[in-house]
This record gives C-alpha cells, sequence and structure tokens, in this order.
C-alpha cells in the first residue's frame, strides 16, 4: 500500500514493572526473576533499542490485591517503581525513548515536575510522562477509598497544567556560571508559578533545570469521554485498547477532531493502541504458540481479572466453557476502568461470545492478539496505518524474552523491508523520534 501523506509510524513496547505481561507469567519463555533482576529490563530495552523502537513505555499503579487467591497466583505484586527503573535504563540505553506512568491523582505537582526534568536529563532527552488518574489506590493515600473518576480528570489537568508550569521555571539559558562575575543565574530568567487553583497551591520555581527536549513528551492512556477530552488537551502519544479498525478509526478521528478545536495540529497527537502478536514462520507454528500461551493461563484467574477489571457485574468463573456469556440489565456503573469496560460490554453485546471465546480473544487488558505470521501481522499493522486507525502501535509481547525476540527478529524485519518502519533514528530524543518539536517555554521567549 502507498501512503501518501507524511505520517510516520512508531512502534512503543508494552512492559510492567513485574517483568512479566499480565497471566503469562507460568509460560517457558518468561523471566519470572525480572522484578529484582533490572539487568532482564537492560536487555530487553537493548534489543528493542537495536531495533529502532520508539520508546519502552512502563504501566504503573499504587496498589496491590490482597486477597488470597489473587496474591497466590497472579503475578500482581512486587514490581518495580518506574522511575527509579527508568534511571537505571537511561544510563543503559542511548537512544530509544523511557516513558514512565505516574498517577496525578497520588502524587504532588512538585514532587513528578522534578522527577521528570532529572530523568530528561540523565537520559539525554528520552523522558515521557504517562499521565494517569489511576483505577484505584486510595486506601494507601489516607482516603477511604478511590478519588471520584470526574474529580480525578479534573484534578489531572490542573496537575499537567502545574508540572508544565514549573518545568518553564527557568529560561533555557538562564544559568550563567560565570565565575569570572561570580553570577551563577540571570533572575530576569526565572519565573515564579504562584499558581492557586482549586486542588494544588504552587508557588515555585522548581529546583531543577528545564528538561532537555523543553517538556518531556506527554502520554495519555485514557479512552473515557473525560479520558478524550484531557487526550485532547494535553497529550502528544496516546495508549488505547481497540479490538476492531472501525472502532480505532472512530477514535483516532474524534481524538484528533477534538484537538483541532483547541488549535492543535493533527499530526501533534501519535496515537499507538495495544496488541499483542503472537508470532511464528508459518501460520501454524503461530497457532501451536498460541496454544501454548493459553495452556500455561490460569482460567480462573484470567476470567476473575476480566470480570472485575471491567466491572462486569457477573462471575465469569462461575460459568461453564461453553455458555453463552451474559449481561447483567443493567451494567454497574464503575469507578475504575470505564472506557475499559464500555469496550468490553459492547463486544460482548455485538458478539455474544461463549465464555472460551472470550477467553480466549482477550487479553486482561483488553487489547488486540494477533496471532500470525511476520507478514500477515505486517499486513494488518500497514493496513490500520494506511486507514489512519493508528500511527503505529504498542507491543504487548505475548512473553519476554519470548515473544519479544519473536517480533524484533521477524516482524520488525518485515516492516523495515516495506518501508514502512525506520532503520535508523533520525534523532536522538523521544520527541525526534515522534516528529514532535521542542516544547518552547510559555514564559520565555528564548
Amino acid at each position: 500500500m502507498m501512503n501518501t501523506e507524511q505520517r510516520t509510524f512508531h512502534l512503543g513496547a508494552y512492559f510492567t514493572g513485574s517483568g512479566v505481561q499480565g497471566d503469562s507469567w507460568r509460560h517457558p519463555q518468561v523471566d519470572t526473576d525480572a522484578y529484582t533482576d533490572y539487568s532482564k529490563y537492560i536487555s530487553y530495552a537493548q534489543k528493542l533499542e537495536a531495533a529502532k523502537f520508539d520508546a519502552v513505555f512502563f504501566y504503573d499503579n499504587v496498589f496491590s490485591a490482597s486477597d488470597s487467591e489473587t496474591v497466590a497466583r497472579s503475578p500482581q505484586a512486587p514490581r518495580w517503581e518506574p522511575i527509579v527503573l527508568l534511571s537505571a535504563l537511561a544510563v543503559t540505553t542511548r537512544r530509544i525513548g523511557l516513558v514512565a506512568s505516574v498517577s496525578t491523582s497520588y502524587n504532588e505537582p512538585y514532587n513528578v515536575a522534578r522527577k521528570f526534568a532529572a530523568l530528561d536529563h540523565l537520559s539525554k532527552g528520552r523522558a515521557g510522562w504517562n499521565v494517569v488518574t489511576s483505577t484505584g489506590g486510595g486506601e494507601n493515600f489516607n482516603l477511604s477509598g478511590h478519588m471520584d473518576h470526574a474529580k480525578r480528570y479534573e484534578r489531572a489537568h490542573e496537575f499537567v497544567d502545574v508540572v508544565t508550569g514549573l518545568w518553564d521555571s527557568w529560561a533555557d539559558d538562564a544559568f550563567l556560571r560565570n565565575k569570572q562575575t561570580g553570577q551563577w543565574a540571570d533572575p530576569a530568567k526565572l519565573h515564579l508559578l504562584n499558581h492557586d487553583g482549586e486542588f494544588f497551591k504552587v508557588k515555585g520555581p522548581l529546583n531543577a533545570p528545564r528538561p532537555l527536549q523543553g517538556w518531556p513528551v506527554l502520554s495519555q492512556a485514557g479512552s473515557s469521554e473525560s479520558g478524550k477530552d484531557l487526550a485532547a488537551r494535553i497529550g502528544e502519544m496516546l495508549y488505547t485498547a481497540a479490538q476492531d479498525k472501525q472502532d480505532a478509526q472512530h477514535f483516532f478521528a474524534d481524538v484528533k477532531a477534538r484537538a483541532a478545536l483547541l488549535g492543535r495540529p493533527a499530526g501533534s497527537i501519535k496515537i499507538l493502541p495495544g496488541v499483542m502478536p503472537v508470532i511464528g514462520r508459518t501460520q501454524s507454528e503461530a497457532e501451536d504458540k498460541f496454544d501454548q500461551l493459553l495452556e500455561t493461563r490460569d482460567v480462573d484467574v484470567v476470567l476473575q481479572s476480566l470480570s472485575s477489571y471491567a466491572s462486569l457485574g457477573i462471575d465469569l468463573t462461575s460459568l461453564g466453557f461453553d455458555d453463552e456469556v451474559p449481561l447483567p440489565a443493567m451494567i454497574p456503573e464503575t469507578n475504575s476502568h470505564k472506557s475499559r469496560q464500555q469496550l468490553l460490554v459492547n463486544w460482548i453485546r455485538k458478539e455474544r461470545p461463549t465464555v472460551r471465546q472470550l477467553y480466549t480473544k482477550w487479553s486482561a487488558g483488553g487489547h488486540r492478539i494477533l496471532v500470525g505470521t511476520a507478514q500477515s501481522i505486517a499486513d494488518d499493522f500497514e493496513e490500520w496505518f494506511h486507514d489512519k486507525a493508528c500511527d503505529g502501535f504498542n507491543i504487548m509481547f505475548s512473553s519476554t524474552p519470548g515473544g519479544l525476540d519473536d517480533f524484533v527478529g521477524l516482524v520488525v524485519p518485515e516492516l523495515q523491508k516495506r518501508q514502512l518502519f525506520r532503520k535508523e533514528y533520525a534523532g536522538s530524543t523521544l520527541r525526534e523520534h515522534l516528529g514532535l518539536p521542542f516544547k518552547k517555554n510559555q514564559f520565555f521567549n528564548s
């Protein structure tokens, strides 16, 4: 397919801090000790950098299940704190972007601004912040429960304004460091934020130099109405879930149209749906690999995860494998992951699947699973990109390192052969990889 627009295809890599991708931990090709052995992540990141991935992305949350069944059988804990782990990767890689999820609901803007400014300098301009409002965790932060969904997003808008304002505390050339005159900094190039809003009162300035990229890249992963509004306003690299191309095209057009109303061009936002490819040199080999993956999953853990993650209001584990999945007449309103709940509910209503079909098709996070050869997966990627369903994909490997090695060894060369994906980095910062400009200081012209 010929692409006539000046668009470039992007690849991100999804990780959790536990080293395994949800329910795949029993697979023979999975490292189960990566949550303490950071050298495993160094190996993953260096392989992805050699394959010219745009970025590695770390999903995170601020809570862990404590019920005995989940603790016993699901690798929700322990996991790395992402900023700490990315700091290690910053000095063991050279080009690949480093993106961490950090919650606006259970942090303070000053701390977040300071950490990401430091990470951007440590990595020489490769940091990205995935702005999340969290799907739970209030009980760990002096609250009786999770903060209300609408209030979380109101807080998130103000949180980002404070963080970006703090990043712009200093002009890029504020620090003179002149030993002859004794002048360390130019006070005319300091801006005091003096923010006084509904959620935060922050004077400033930030006691860190301005990030090398101006601002680290702002990512966002919410697909609810509130999430799309936030994405359109501040998002530059968006992570989302879509089970079919039409839904992805609608999200793509919707968010970019909302951004246009705010004066942002379409190219200022890169949309990367999540996808889990299972890859073989033949279709039969890919299907055998997928069967092996299914055999190493714990059925009840997966079904319970789907029930709770999407707040379906039903217990899938109480049903037979060949029973049709029922839905209650009234879907419970969730204060957690609204967009993922709607995605799964819509699919069940449309497809009327059995429990077996639901279990086989859906990963715990609700992302697409592709089972095929490098050629068929590249065909799918190229079609989605050409038809404006995405700007690339966030790859959720079926196992690490096994599934990762399959992708970089088989799919990436096929994408490069089609001239869809880069063979070399054109720049050194994450903004340059994504085709995003240096972020100018909002308070200074320099």
